[in-house]
């Protein structure tokens, strides 16, 4: 009986596991094929750091916009029924940039970015505490981490489209260059640049459509205590009046913004300090990845031995440290300390996760959603710091190494939820045991 207790995923689960874990990958690639857009649409479309980070904010937003009445609707329905509707409106988002890259105007971009992601918001409403779900508790956490462990290897993937099909076949001419252009030929190269954008999106799109059949046609299984009423006022009492729940949506959006704001400005980071292409700098943001997959699965395996809330808070102290060289040391020295950010950011989201909704029951329905909207970081903090980076140089420091200091600020607060989650909430869990 201890053992099945200890036990990851059960047997009868694994092929629902294993089914759900592709959704994973697949919004991981949705993420990282879009961070290097940032640059690129700044380029293509002759736009500043500020307007081309607008992508993360349509992008982020509709993680934040769609995550309640995902939750509503998952709560009245099932998880089952959330990744359906999840991975339509992927689907559909992603077909939007056919007609937005026609267009060659960037608002249409923007709406298919924020109807991808709230299908995506969708998807990661209901698969996340699904898979907290299927097995054990006291597993939970490992569970939910090596789920996550696929993520990025679908963020790798969707770097190397990106890397591949898009930066490396867009037209060399910079925003200055463009400028000066015959409108005619400039109308042109635009429409080339704006086609290879949609491509892979486009293609990206099917191989959705393939697993929402297969999942429709699957048989998953139903909470054990599912609860298809929605008292859903009554449920955001208990859940505000749970420090680790709320603690950790607010350290999920500093975690969120930190991410996103490291992994899409290493493309600026590189360019403008170092001088590289921007084909040459997403090779760096795919070690990145690299470097963050090995150490999911790495952290995984350490859960085992280290309670969650004490790895969360050594891992943040290392990305504080590691940020800290990003913005001090200058050279190729600080783009290693850069992209050595990833292996501290490895453990930190279906951790912060797990933590806060351990023990909710059929409240983390709702309270998944939270955790959700706090994906909001990543819609806020990208363009702030690309205003930073316009600046050009403050104080003694460039604008793009001083903007670092705003994931610096993120690595605080998540050391901060860590220190709390294992003095503090981790006895109290206890006692309540």
């Amino acid at each position: 009986m201890e053992r099945q207790k200890h036990v990851v995923v059960p047997k009868k689960l694994v092929l629902p596991f294993i089914l759900i874990t592709s959704c994973f990958a697949l919004w991981g690639f949705a993420n990282d094929i879009t961070n290097p857009m940032v640059k690129a649409f700044s380029r293509i479309l002759m736009m500043s750091n500020f307007e081309g980070s607008l992508v993360q904010f349509a992008f982020y937003g509709g993680y934040f916009a769609m995550a309640f009445p995902a939750a509503l609707f998952i709560k009245r329905f099932s998880y089952k029924a959330g990744i359906l509707v999840g991975l339509g409106l992927y689907a559909g988002g992603a077909l939007l940039f056919i007609p937005a890259s026609i267009s060659m105007v960037f608002w249409p971009f923007l709406v298919a970015y924020f109807v991808m992601t709230c299908g995506l918001s969708f998807l990661e409403t209901s698969a996340n505490p699904y898979i907290l779900s299927m097995g054990p508790e006291d597993t939970a956490t490992r569970r939910l981490n090596l789920a996550q462990a696929f993520n990025p290897i679908g963020s790798l993937v969707g770097m190397l489209a990106a890397q591949q099909l898009i930066l490396a076949r867009l037209h060399p001419a910079s925003a200055d260059e463009r400028v000066a252009m015959d409108p005619a030929f400039l109308q042109e190269v635009t429409s080339k640049d704006l086609a290879a954008i949609r491509f892979p999106y486009v293609g990206i799109a099917f191989v959705i459509l393939v697993v929402l059949v297969i999942i429709a046609l699957a048989k998953l299984p139903g909470n054990q205590d599912q609860n298809h009423n929605v008292h859903f006022s009554e449920t955001i009492k208990r859940l505000l009046k749970t420090k680790r729940y709320y603690e950790g949506v607010i350290t999920q959006m500093f975690y969120v913004g930190a991410q996103i704001m490291v992994w899409t400005f290493i493309i600026h980071y590189a360019t403008m300090e170092l001088g590289l292409s921007e084909a040459e700098a997403q090779g760096y943001n795919m070690v990145a990845m690299a470097i963050f997959v090995v150490s999911r699965f790495i952290c995984t395996f350490l859960l085992k031995y280290i309670s969650p809330g004490r790895l969360l808070m050594f891992l943040a102290i290392g990305g504080m440290a590691f940020t800290l060289g990003t913005i001090f040391i200058q050279g190729m020295t600080g783009l290693y300390a850069l992209v050595g950010i990833s292996a501290c950011m490895s453990l930190m989201f279906p951790t912060i996760y797990g933590i806060a909704l351990r023990g909710m029951g059929d409240d983390a329905k709702i309270g998944a959603a939270g955790l959700i909207m706090a994906i909001l970081g990543g819609s806020i903090m990208p363009p702030l710091m690309g205003s930073v980076i316009d600046m050009g140089v403050i104080f003694s420091f460039s604008a793009v190494r001083a903007s670092f200091f705003l994931p610096f600020i993120c690595f605080v607060v998540i050391t901060i939820y860590g220190y709390r989650t294992y003095t503090i909430h981790h006895s109290r869990i206890a006692a309540a045991n």
